[in-house]
């Protein structure tokens, strides 16, 4: 059995404040423009979640410009819990999405105000809930023998 690939946990950090930020934007900024910049970071969860998390643009700028500045990593995570949280994060932006354009506003801005603190959540202290979620649902799992 091959080993889980591995991520940088400060650039999932890095990853979570970039994401902070753009869904802070759609909050605050009028349509068209906040549909725009959730389309694109449904785009960067959908990259993450069912390609690569090193795939992601947030990533690809970590690792571009912020590592070399502050050098390797002590350690290094499991990439699976924070793959599966990109995938919660599309869940709840896809349907922030959607729901804005169907005209149902509220529900969009709920939607993105969830995604919005759970990124706030990592980028600040570090505690990814997506992950948490991923490492509870594990635990329900039957183990195969």
């Amino acid at each position: 059995m091959s080993q889980p690939a591995q991520v940088d946990p400060r650039g999932l950090r890095v990853n979570a404040g970039i994401t902070a930020v753009v869904l802070a934007l759609v909050l605050l900024t009028p349509a068209p423009v906040n549909g725009i910049l959730l389309a694109i970071q449904v785009a960067v969860f959908a990259v993450s979640a069912l390609v690569s998390l090193q795939l992601s643009p947030y990533a690809v700028f970590f690792t571009k410009v912020v590592r070399p500045r502050i050098g390797r990593p002590a350690e290094l995570e499991d990439s699976r819990p924070p793959r599966f949280a990109q995938l919660v994060g599309l869940v709840f932006t896809s349907a922030a999405l959607i729901a804005f354009l169907a005209g149902a506003t509220t529900v969009g801005y709920v939607a993105t105000v969830f995604a919005l603190v759970a990124a706030l959540l990592n980028a600040s202290v570090g505690l990814c809930l997506g992950c948490e979620l991923y490492l509870a649902l594990r635990r329900l799992t039957p183990v195969r023998a």
